[in-house]
This record gives structure tokens, sequence and C-alpha cells, in this order.
């Protein structure tokens, strides 16, 4: 079977929210965004999109940073690759300086290397954002080690 031709296409809010909330594996959709894009097969079924947004990290939230906050796929081959890649174009056009984002301990970054992103960062695993003065729900992604990873200029 061959692998099927995908065409980027924008994507509204929710609908790449309620994708996510189908396709991600362990992340709900994320609160805001700036742009959304998609890929679509032939027929014009959606099979991956792209969130991107403010840095969650304040200290990146500079005014020239975005963030992929992000991708979900229906397995469509090479699908995220073509995301990231559009992603950064779109940021640039939008006058942004730098894209980043994240992957977790476990995941390749495949897709990043092959849309030309480079690591740039290892983050050590955090206890979670819980304390008695401000109690927080753990949304299952603490005590696991994460990745920076950055367009490429």
């Amino acid at each position: 079977m061959s692998t099927p031709r995908l065409h980027l296409v924008p994507v509204r809010s929710r609908q790449a929210k309620e994708f996510v909330r189908a396709w991600h594996r362990h992340h709900a959709p994320p609160a805001g965004q700036v742009f959304a894009v998609g890929a679509t097969d032939e027929d014009g079924t959606l099979r991956a999109v792209a969130i991107v947004g403010r840095p969650v990290a304040r200290h990146f939230d500079d005014g020239a940073t975005l963030e992929v906050t992000r991708t979900a796929s229906d397995g469509a081959r090479n699908a995220n690759s073509l995301l990231y890649a559009a992603a950064w174009r779109a940021a640039k056009a939008l006058g942004y300086r730098r894209l980043i984002t994240y992957t977790q301990d476990g995941e390749s970054g495949a897709s990043l290397r092959g849309a030309g992103w480079r690591l740039v960062a290892a983050r050590p695993p955090r206890p979670g954002w819980h304390t008695p003065s401000r109690p927080r729900t753990d949304h299952g992604n603490d005590h696991i080690a994460r990745f920076l990873w950055e367009a490429a200029p």
C-alpha cells in the first residue's frame, strides 16, 4: 500500500482541539493557541494537526517565540514532520524568531529531526506543581524527563 499524499490546511481551534482529544496519546488539548495547521489526505480527511501557541514556560514568552504545544496524528506517515516544518514557516511569516516544542522521554524525536529541528536541552523530571498553598491536579506528565527542541533558523 502506498503512502497517501498529504496536504496542508488551516484548522480552526475547535476542530484542532477535537482532533487532539481523539488522537493524542497522553495530553488534553491546550487552553489557547495562536494558530493551528492540519494535514489532510487526498480525500480531504484530516489526518493530523499541530497547535501553536504562546510558550508555556514564562521565561520563553518574550513576544518573539512561539511553542508547538500539541501535535496529534492518526498515524499517517510523515504527517508530524510536515506539520512541524509548516508551523515554523508560518511562525516566521508572522514575524516570530523562534519556535520551540518538547518531547517526553521515550519519544524518538524523529518527526522533529525530519523537519530540520534540533535538540537544544534535556529537562529532568519535575516532581509536580502541587503545593499545600496552591493545590494542583497531576496531569500524568510529572516525573517524566523532557527534551526541548528548536526549529532551525
